[in-house]
């Protein structure tokens, strides 16, 4: 695999869109890749609740920099959709977050050639699932977690062959502390994670004090610690619900502004894929490294 660098050119590709059969609306995805090199990883990306395939910009963009080929779909709690809580559609729409990332793999093949001829230079061996958020969730699915029921019977296996990793940022935790509103609005949050037995790193804020959990931070340390080996977890002590603003710059919900923070986790991301899919491992022992050496702004766990 050639090296890529950050002022690597890279080019975006949207609308394509995937057939969802069943969906009550077109499933749309942006295709991000860089306009050179071969045998480039996947990471299909799952946003969090009402972004779109317009989203994540300063994630996506140094991801497809540093040579991964990025899908994005806009899922259907999309702001452009204007599904609200009270939409009779709103609470099948956890299942149908998880069948757009079946519909994106199943479909990625057509995907790729529309997206400029890429599926010359694609590497399907090695696909990755990301999502930040609900979207963190929605990849948690992909990678062996359920959802538990009103009695606590884990629901059924979403997970998907082709995933040979994933991320997890800012995901929600077990779901006996929700509030009285995320119970009622938001039932299927209540993830159980020891089936999540795909490769993974998770992602956590030192600072990200949800409104829908009546626990602290830590609540997003869930999907590190209660899933099985491999896993990774990047916690970050500042860090708020979006992480210094991964889903834009200047976007209202983000509330601790950083540009550095958000290097971290997209290039954190790139190294851990790098590592898990066996492509190169100097990036990810350099980032361990850092961290142990730090000033504890931000640290590393692997078990």
């Amino acid at each position: 695999m050639s090296s890529h660098h950050l002022d690597q050119q890279i080019v975006s590709v949207k609308p394509i869109t995937v057939p969802a059969p069943g969906r009550s609306l077109d499933l749309l995805v942006k295709v991000t890749a860089p306009l050179s090199g071969q045998n480039l990883p996947v990471i299909v990306f799952s946003h969090g609740n009402a972004w779109s395939l317009d989203g994540y910009e300063p994630l996506v963009d140094r991801w497809a920099a540093a040579g991964f080929v990025v899908v994005q779909p806009t899922h259907l709690d999309s702001r452009r959709n204007g599904i609200g809580f009270d939409d009779p559609r709103f609470a099948t729409i956890w299942r149908v977050r998880i069948a757009d990332l079946h519909a994106v793999l199943d479909g990625l093949d057509d995907i790729l050639l529309q997206a400029g001829g890429l599926e010359t230079r694609v590497d399907r061996e090695r696909i990755a699932i990301v999502g930040h958020s609900w979207g963190a969730q929605t990849a948690g699915a992909m990678l062996g977690a359920r959802v538990l029921d009103a009695d606590g019977i884990p629901g059924e296996d979403f997970s998907h062959s082709a995933v040979g990793a994933g991320v997890l940022i800012a995901a929600t935790g077990t779901g006996d502390t929700l509030t009285p509103f995320a119970a009622e609005h938001l039932p299927f949050m209540r993830p159980h994670y020891s089936t999540m037995t795909t490769p993974a790193m998770v992602i956590a804020g030192g600072r990200d004090q949800s409104q829908l959990s009546t626990r602290g931070p830590e609540w997003f340390t869930d999907a590190y610690h209660l899933s099985p080996s491999p896993k990774s977890l990047l916690a970050i002590a500042e860090g708020e619900h979006t992480l210094g603003g991964i889903a834009g710059e200047m976007a209202a919900e983000t509330t601790d502004e950083d540009p550095t923070r958000v290097a971290l986790v997209a290039d954190a991301i790139s190294a851990y894929l790098f590592n898990a899919f066996n492509l190169n491992d100097a990036a990810w022992t350099d980032l361990n490294s850092a961290a142990a050496a730090g000033d504890g702004t931000w640290a590393i766990s692997s078990k």
